[in-house]
């Protein structure tokens, strides 16, 4: 039976990746969706790129577009690196490149470029990094960034499950239109929860890895779920991103 397994926000943490492949056991048959962000934070931006290169030969995966993603982009297409992207990981990724031969680095531009804005399935379940503001869904959204910076479809849906502040016909209008949305962008360790939890119909996948958090994975048919040691751990000595 194939797994769908979805997994969160990685910002170049290779080791705690690398430890839930161990633990996945990866066949053929699995759907690998990832959210986004596989760049910025922990030393191994590159080598996660590099990793998800190889991986992508031999096993069935859908990549989506984070917002650290479309800096490093930028970045490697030859901009300027931003301020607010060194202050948010873009120093240890430019530093990972450095010891990525040169000739690689086409592969990467083209990993970045071919990424997707969100996946919806057979199952109609959308599968985005961050959300979306527009109540015809992500397709009716005006700026393409919306897709990997919105954090509004999260937030109300918190405010509404924990307000119980429902309408009478249930969910608001904007969450009916997917069975289910899958994001990552807002870590669940800014709830001081270390496990992906739901609120109304939207599952949060991040829980931190790029902070203090664990990597997380769940395969979505049954609730399987896989998470690293907490990053730190695995990196000891080396800071991550701050909050």
């Amino acid at each position: 039976m194939q797994r769908t397994i979805v997994i969160g926000d990685i910002h170049g943490a290779l080791k705690a990746l690398n430890g839930l492949m161990s633990e996945i056991k990866p066949t053929t048959d699995d759907l690998f969706i990832f959210l986004g962000d596989y760049v910025d934070g922990w030393p191994d931006s590159a080598q996660v790129v590099e990793f998800l290169l190889d991986f992508r030969n031999t096993n069935k995966c859908r990549f989506i577009r984070g917002n650290h993603d479309v800096w490093c982009e930028n970045w490697l297409n030859g901009a300027k690196a931003e301020p607010i992207w060194l202050q948010h990981g873009g120093k240890a990724t430019i530093e990972s490149y450095q010891n990525l031969p040169d000739d690689h680095k086409p592969d990467h531009r083209d990993f970045f470029a071919a990424l997707e804005n969100y996946i919806i399935d057979d199952q109609n379940r959308l599968f985005i990094h961050a959300g979306f503001s527009s109540m015809d869904g992500p397709a009716g959204e005006f700026k393409n960034g919306m897709y990997s910076w919105d954090r509004s479809l999260w937030e109300q849906a918190l405010k509404l499950e924990q307000t119980s502040a429902l309408e009478p016909g249930g969910f608001p209008e904007k969450y009916k239109l997917f069975n289910e949305v899958f994001i990552g962008h807002t870590p669940t360790i800014f709830y001081q929860i270390d496990t992906p939890f739901k609120a109304l119909n939207v599952i949060n996948i991040d829980t931190g890895a790029g902070f203090n958090g664990k990597l997380s994975a769940m395969d979505i048919n049954d609730n399987s779920l896989w998470q690293s040691k907490p990053v730190p751990e695995l990196y000891p000595g080396i800071k991550g991103r701050a909050y």
